[in-house]
């Protein structure tokens, strides 16, 4: 049974929420605040998080931030307030999806089947494949860790999923429309600046100098390749 750490302040909401996650057959574990949902978050052996961004104590962007420093699980992001998802994109905290209020349950309950779908068949690829090393960097399918120089630089879930989707197909350029419809699904909710936030946080991470990257290329009007 797969477990979701709801974290939600309203309690109607949250219960509502719980009530439909358990009906499909999920496990959850609710945090009412920030600082206990990430106490929770770091902890705990969770699927998937459910986090809404106004929280007291410490809001939705700390949490998330925070979550997504130490763990690669999925993260979906809770607004009331469409301008919040702008902020979402442009910070590129890691989140895997968000959603805004007011929101029938049965859309919450789609999400999250998708998500873990999608994790699990990432996953489930990762398994039957071998490390990847290029030049220093040494990408790891099976604990989806990532090695520069032996130094471990952690990923968030999408920028480790864009990453290994790249240097699985070395020297060969994605358009980001194509990136954006493989790592996150053709009926995600965003934009292709999405793609350009996460090349440029796996470059601040992987990159000696970002600004000339040995690994991932930009391949000017195209798109992006790995180089081999």
């Amino acid at each position: 049974m797969k477990t979701i750490l709801l974290i939600e302040d309203d309690v109607t909401i949250s219960e509502l929420q719980r009530d439909y996650l358990e009906i499909n057959g999920y496990k959850v574990e609710m945090a009412m605040d920030g600082k206990t949902g990430l106490e929770m978050g770091l902890s705990g052996l969770y699927d998937l998080i459910i986090l809404d961004l106004m929280l007291p104590n410490k809001n939705g962007f700390e949490v998330c931030k925070e979550i997504r420093e130490k763990k690669n699980i999925p993260i979906l992001m809770v607004s009331s307030r469409r301008e919040d998802i702008d902020v979402i994109r442009g910070l590129g905290l890691g989140a895997d999806d968000y959603i805004t209020k007011p929101f029938k349950p049965a859309e919450l309950v789609a999400r999250v089947k998708a998500h873990l779908a999608r994790y699990d068949r990432l996953v489930g690829v990762a398994e039957t494949k071998n490390d990847i090393h290029v030049r220093g960097l040494r990408i790891d399918p099976d604990t989806r860790k990532v090695f520069v120089n032996e130094v471990e630089t952690v990923l968030t879930t999408k920028e480790f999923d864009l990453l290994y989707f790249l240097a699985r197909h070395p020297d060969r350029v994605f358009s980001k429309d194509h990136l954006f419809e493989k790592i996150w699904g053709i009926d995600a909710q965003g934009d292709l600046q999405t793609v350009t936030v996460h090349i440029r946080k796996i470059r601040e991470k992987i990159e000696a100098d970002s600004a000339n990257p040995a690994y991932v290329e930009t391949v000017w009007g195209t798109g992006y390749r790995f180089k081999g």
